[in-house]
């Protein structure tokens, strides 16, 4: 959260629920564009916690590296609830978003992450929630990748596949991906193709 800023009047924090997650509520005014204040006023913010995820690109197959698995969001919002997506995962405090990736790479993917190029960092969802990502596109070595993967105690039971690039972005246009890292990276991966074979294979 944001301190001393002179543009918001924090009139009260309070933590009216802490489980698995957490939701703060703020009550809070805030300066306007024509010079003035805004009245008092309440909103809850979910606090998701810091997150890191990364596109696996083998440059020399021209291939990326993504997950399927369980979501309990999307069944909740009626939607399929298992999601095609890009390695991700939580970046406790203390640890460096990189590194959070690169562990995750080889829990959820199998694979190990070489030379990693930032994409971005985002706000996911900042109407109600904290949660920001930091996205990368990692480079890999795809022989071998695939399989399920996940750790057995945070009940992850994951699908790793290898994709062709054509492929992976021809699904991108079609519009078969419904979460938001993937459609970012992918999107940045398209605009960034040729220059990382380019980079990578050099």
């Amino acid at each position: 959260m944001a301190k001393d800023d002179p543009r918001i009047d924090l009139c009260e924090k309070t933590t009216p629920f802490r489980g698995y997650f957490q939701v703060d509520r703020f009550r809070l005014k805030h300066k306007r564009f024509d010079g003035g204040w805004s009245e008092e006023f309440i909103r809850e913010v979910f606090e998701r916690g810091q997150a890191a995820s990364v596109l696996p690109y083998d440059p020399a197959r021209d291939a990326v590296v993504l997950i399927e698995q369980f979501r309990v969001g999307a069944y909740a919002a009626g939607m399929e609830p298992w999601l095609v997506e890009v390695v991700a995962g939580i970046v406790e405090p203390g640890e460096d978003p990189a590194e959070v990736v690169r562990r995750e790479a080889i829990e959820e993917a199998g694979c190990e992450i070489g030379t990693l190029e930032p994409i971005g960092k985002v706000l996911v969802s900042p109407g109600g929630c904290s949660e920001t990502l930091a996205m990368f596109c990692g480079r890999v070595d795809s022989t071998g990748a695939g399989g399920v993967h996940g750790l057995d105690e945070e009940h992850e039971d994951i699908r790793a596949f290898v994709l062709p690039a054509d492929e992976a972005l021809a699904r991108l246009a079609h519009g078969e991906y419904v979460n938001a890292p993937i459609v970012m990276s992918l999107q940045w991966f398209a605009l960034n193709r040729d220059r990382l074979r380019r980079k990578w294979q050099a």
